[in-house]
């Protein structure tokens, strides 16, 4: 039986085994790829260049037939690696809205929620690490 997902896997040029690896991914390793990058202001603000994008962050999109509109994410799907942000909807045939999957590529973070604990003890971690040094 053949191995799925390899921990070990070092960084291929060959599209094909970035694609396997991607798709074939744990759970806990999808989620680092639903990091996006943060607005200049708090990038200097917390000494950190990206960050994984949760519910209720405000992004802006840089990318594709949205682009230069912002909202705030309404759900961030991990499996599928697409991000939901409740301004940005798709009008279907039958005229119903649906909501736009967007490429976490494609995003860049402008507020971050900082009411949860855990993320606040990421966003001070590299901050508290140069104070000491």
């Amino acid at each position: 039986m053949k191995k799925k997902f390899s921990k070990k896997w070092i960084a291929s040029k060959q599209p094909r085994k970035q694609v396997k690896y991607r798709a074939n991914a744990k759970l806990h390793t999808k989620g680092k790829f639903v990091s996006v990058n943060l607005i200049k202001s708090l990038r200097e603000k917390y000494e950190k260049r990206s960050l994984r994008l949760r519910k209720g962050d405000t992004v802006k999109i840089l990318r594709g037939q949205f682009k230069n509109k912002s909202g705030k994410v309404s759900k961030v799907d991990i499996k599928k690696s697409k991000i939901f942000v409740e301004s940005i909807h798709l009008i279907k045939k039958d005229g119903t809205k649906a909501f736009y999957p967007i490429n976490p590529s494609n995003l860049q973070i402008t507020e971050i929620v900082v009411d949860d604990k855990i993320r606040k003890q990421i966003l001070e971690r590299k901050t508290k690490w140069q104070k000491i040094t």
